[in-house]
């Protein structure tokens, strides 16, 4: 288990710069910063979320995963800023760790609690059902039948990623792609089975015959690191699909797709990365040069959605689910060129208006 406080408030921050520039000024000045830290103190009393405790727990990949563990994190920050309630962080280290840090939290008394990735989704139920009172809400994941005090936030990945490999199809050199998972289950292949549809829509379109390693559409089965954790495993991936021709790489695999950035890095340009979850050219800068696109997930709209209707009193088991339609999920361009992006971006808005099926 690990324990991360959330980030200070505006408040404290205001506050903590009151001590120390009085610890430097005169009395007058004390008085003024006094009276600053008041009226904030009584700003943020008169935010809709005053009194409001937001938690929130990851899975294994940590909140520094640049992807989605993060995402969701922004959200549970957004809220803090905007509604003025309280956040708290929890890591799982291991899967060992969801009943505990859920029970934590639930110890605590906190009004919500968010957990994040699909492999939460048992010990998410088992915390729901044990605490009517409180509300919890799931990424990548939702409950049949519902339970009342529990929402999925889901996204309609497939959409975006079905961009993606059209893109990465009408981008190729080599003409072949590649995309890989972490681990087999639906919100990761969901996203690879998106993809390679793209392609084939591509070839369909266009007459050509790019071919896609690392994902059977008919067998709805493919390549996966058996994690979200080891950089080496992506590595080695993208490795033994370059090896085989492809030369833009979509990993669905929270930190393991870092790795294949390195090795794109390594390349020399030969190889480049579309990213996952966010925009991945500034989320991982380092790496910046090798995307030639994201496929986005708004994570942190849904999250702060759900913490909203808990500062409103209200609990639900409806659903969030993200489409292109509603925002909730998009592609954002690195390095594409501006003919293919108006072609992508005109496949997207078939997409969202049904005149295009999946």
């Amino acid at each position: 288990m690990i324990k991360r406080k959330g980030p200070k408030s505006a408040a404290l921050a205001i506050a903590a710069f009151a001590l120390i520039a009085g610890a430097c000024g005169g009395s007058s000045d004390t008085a003024t910063e006094e009276t600053t830290a008041e009226a904030t103190e009584e700003t943020t009393a008169a935010l809709p979320g005053a009194g409001i405790l937001a938690c929130q727990v990851t899975d294994t990949g940590g909140v520094d995963d640049k992807g989605f563990n993060q995402i969701s994190y922004k959200g549970m920050q957004d809220a803090e800023a905007t509604l003025g309630v309280t956040i708290d962080l929890l890591e799982s280290a291991s899967d060992a760790d969801y009943a505990p840090n859920l029970q934590n939290f639930a110890d605590k008394g906190c009004n919500i609690i968010v957990t994040v990735g699909f492999l939460l989704g048992d010990a998410t139920k088992a915390a729901a059902e044990a605490n009517p009172d409180k509300n919890y809400a799931i990424v990548d994941s939702a409950f049949d039948p519902p339970i009342a005090n529990a929402r999925g936030l889901v996204f309609a990945t497939d959409q975006p990623s079905f961009m993606a490999g059209y893109l990465a199809a009408g981008m190729t050199k080599t003409g072949v792609v590649g995309t890989f998972g972490g681990i087999n289950i639906p919100p990761v292949s969901i996203f690879m089975d998106g993809f390679a549809k793209g392609v084939a829509y591509y070839n369909t379109q266009k007459g050509t015959k790019v071919k896609v390693l690392g994902w059977d559409t008919t067998k709805k089965d493919g390549t996966f690191a058996g994690n979200f954790n080891s950089l080496d495993d992506g590595k080695n991936i993208a490795k033994s699909q370059a090896d085989e021709g492809a030369d833009i790489i979509f990993p669905v695999a929270g930190p393991v797709g870092l790795g294949s950035a390195q090795f794109a890095m390594e390349s020399g340009g030969k190889v480049k990365i579309i990213g996952v979850d966010v925009d991945m050219s500034i989320s991982n800068p380092d790496a910046a040069s090798v995307y030639i696109a994201s496929v986005l997930k708004n994570i942190d709209a849904a999250v702060l959605a759900a913490v909203t209707d808990t500062v409103n009193g209200v609990k639900t088991s409806d659903n969030y689910v993200g489409t292109l339609a509603n925002g909730g999920v998009g592609v954002a361009y690195t390095a594409v060129p501006a003919e293919l992006q108006a072609e992508v971006e005109a496949i997207g808005a078939g997409i969202a208006d049904g005149t295009i099926k999946i």
